[in-house]
């Protein structure tokens, strides 16, 4: 330690201690550097936390997501397993007996059932018979010439078309109505 002469009021001399600068302001670098790498590697250790969380959370909620998908029809089939056993209970009977009318009533009966299934599920047909076509709900498979009814009359439903809550999902294949044809004359003859 270096010392220093310090004049008082009085005029007398003192010596006091003084620590030397350069020395003292290099430990406490050391030590802010020291502890500046501690809190770099407390934060690197906290990034690499929440980095393994969220891949734990994103894997997680994919498998989740997965189950989802994979199981989402559950429902729906469960309500169509009494209509499956309906069938089967059906066709037994119909091997065993040979009385048509009580298996055509059978299969009436499972055909209400299911289609009273899928209507509680948002299932529904649509009428298009008489209806003018509507491209949005009609796939015109032909057109007939036809003078009685308007053009573009739906005159025929080949396949029914059907609605899932508001949204068509399978467009009724009909035949529609065209324009009379008219001969043609020959301008050149």
């Amino acid at each position: 330690m270096a010392e220093q002469e310090i004049k008082s009021e009085e005029g007398t001399t003192q010596q006091a201690e003084t620590t030397p600068m350069p020395e003292a302001s290099a430990a406490e670098s050391t030590n802010q550097q020291e502890d500046l790498q501690k809190q770099v590697e407390q934060y690197k250790d906290l990034l690499l936390r929440k980095a393994a969380e969220f891949d734990n959370f994103k894997r997680r909620t994919e498998n989740e997501m997965a189950a989802i998908v994979k199981y989402a029809h559950e429902d729906v089939v469960e309500d169509l397993l009494p209509v499956l056993d309906d069938f089967e209970r059906s066709l037994k009977h119909s091997r065993e007996s040979k009385d048509y009318d009580a298996l055509q009533k059978g299969i009436e009966l499972i055909y209400q059932k299911l289609t009273k299934v899928l209507e509680n599920r948002g299932l529904k047909s649509f009428e298009t018979v008489g209806k003018v076509f509507d491209v949005s709900l009609h796939d015109a498979l032909m057109q007939l010439p036809k003078t009685d009814v308007p053009h573009q009359t739906v005159l025929e439903e080949v396949q029914k078309g059907y609605m899932l809550n508001d949204k068509v999902i399978r467009h009724a294949k009909v035949v529609v109505s065209s324009a009379t044809e008219q001969p043609s004359v020959d301008k050149f003859a």
